[in-house]
């Protein structure tokens, strides 16, 4: 076995040697599982697809996302990553690249070319993957990042979803069973299962069935509730890493001041700690790694409201240094509102979608990156209702506001968009085709450089909190 194949002993995540590996990297969002902030659609993936193939036609649909999967990571993007001092890459993908839901069960062997070739560019330059399942058949959670264009997980109560997400996985653990750099299998990407009855059987399902094949590589497995919750959970499995997901409220696109209130709650330091700890303690009950899968603010513009998030990420990336947690940043590449690099603002991509752009921010309808300031005439008279008419309603996962937006802003109103979106392509030719994608080509990217300064220190375990302001000023 090559050496560098990983494994879990205790606390420690190790190599064939016995010599302790912590990983630390990004994720690599929006790529081979695509999301509506990270590069501009409105909607669900697969709404969106549809929405380009009539406006494309198949060949140059083809082509588009082709050269989209190319241009979004090559090897300088590799070897970037590499120079942060990370060394790790977690890869989402989305389950249609692989399995199509008009012929289950049968394998798309095209559906690898991309992923292979990253894997390998990574390998390259000694950096771990991750193969993270982020959107399943018939959809793990109620969001839109599962490519779920309603707001139910029907994945929980269809066998045949399940029995759809077993053979994948083995047909995964077939192809990377002997690659040493090909870190473990991330089964389901933020669960909700509602009874939460299903999780546990599940993941034991889904592991005998990759153990069958590949008895090596190491399992990352979700909590519920959107990698929250673990207390449904019994003994751990075997070669496993149990992972939480930590966004901080400050961060979000609407949140407040770092140290200060948001969302009702009064955030600093010391509160992220007690965060992390209660979110890692069924791992450190059962002194198994800590595995922090996704993470981040968001940066709206504002230099004082990205110097206290910078200042946020620098104090998260403290606590779980301290506590030898192994991490993954959300993400490593988008159209600027959070990644490490992303396109330049006067980009082909960027010009071309400028007013749909505008006109999303206008309207709210990314959940990630939206405010619904320019809706609240619709947004508050329906609030309003539901206290008054349905004040013990609570629906899951997230409450009944989470539901209102999720039905008006990320679905009512992103649908209607997509008819715009795909009017901006039409009778676009091969040549502009490649054009637009090569904006998100490395080297026509803006590198974010606090924020990659802040990671090469925290990944170098060197602590970040303190020096944040140093590095804003070196940055500026």
């Amino acid at each position: 076995m090559s050496s560098a194949f990983l494994s879990v002993k205790g606390g420690q995540i190790v190599r064939a040697d016995g010599t302790p590996v912590v990983l630390r990297g990004v994720g690599l969002g929006g790529w081979m599982n695509m999301e509506n902030f990270i590069t501009g659609y409105s909607a669900n993936e697969e709404a969106m697809r549809q929405t380009l193939r009539a406006a494309l036609g198949p060949e140059k649909y083809d082509l588009f996302f082709d050269r989209f999967l190319d241009y979004f990571f090559q090897r300088e993007d590799a070897q970037f990553i590499k120079s942060l001092n990370l060394n790790l890459v977690r890869i989402p993908l989305n389950y249609r690249h692989f399995e199509d839901d008009l012929n289950p069960f049968v394998l798309k062997e095209a559906g690898f070319k991309h992923l292979d070739r990253v894997i390998e560019l990574c390998a390259e330059q000694q950096i771990y993957t991750i193969l993270d399942l982020h959107a399943l058949p018939g959809y793990q959670n109620q969001d839109w990042h599962s490519d779920n264009p309603t707001h139910k997980a029907f994945f929980w109560t269809h066998k045949h979803f399940q029995d759809r997400v077993v053979y994948l996985w083995q047909a995964f653990a077939q192809r990377y069973k002997d690659n040493p750099w090909v870190a473990g299998y991330n089964p389901i990407n933020e669960p909700f299962d509602p009874g939460e009855a299903m999780l546990e059987p599940v993941y034991r399902r889904i592991a005998a069935a990759i153990r069958e094949i590949d008895p090596h590589h190491i399992l990352f497995l979700e909590g519920n509730r959107y990698s929250k919750d673990f207390h449904m959970f019994g003994d751990p499995l075997p070669n496993a890493v149990y992972t939480n997901h930590l966004y901080a409220a400050p961060g979000f696109i609407d949140g407040g001041p770092y140290p200060g209130e948001s969302q009702g709650r009064y955030f600093d330091k010391e509160t992220l700690q007690e965060s992390f700890l209660e979110h890692s303690r069924y791992m450190i009950e059962h002194d198994i790694p800590v595995w922090v899968g996704e993470f981040g603010p968001v940066y709206v513009g504002d230099p004082v409201k990205d110097a206290m998030r910078y200042q946020l990420l620098g104090d998260q990336l403290d606590i779980f240094n301290h506590y030898a947690a192994h991490w993954a940043i959300w993400t490593y590449k988008d159209i600027g509102l959070q990644g490490i690099v992303y396109a330049h603002p006067e980009s082909p991509w960027i010009e071309r979608l400028r007013p749909f752009l505008e006109k999303k921010a206008r309207l709210g309808v990314d959940a990630w990156g939206g405010r619904e300031d320019g809706i609240r005439s619709i947004m508050q008279p329906i609030e309003e209702l539901f206290e008054r008419e349905f004040p013990g309603y609570d629906p899951k996962p997230f409450g009944v506001l989470w539901q209102a937006r999720r039905l008006v802003r990320h679905i009512l109103l992103a649908e209607a968009m997509l008819p715009e979106f795909g009017e901006l392509f039409r009778g676009v030719s091969e040549e502009e085709i490649d054009a637009l994608m090569q904006s998100f080509a490395f080297e026509n990217c803006v590198i974010r450089k606090p924020l990659a300064e802040i990671l090469r220190q925290a990944a170098g375990g060197q602590p970040v909190g303190d020096k944040v302001s140093d590095i804003l000023a070196r940055s500026a």
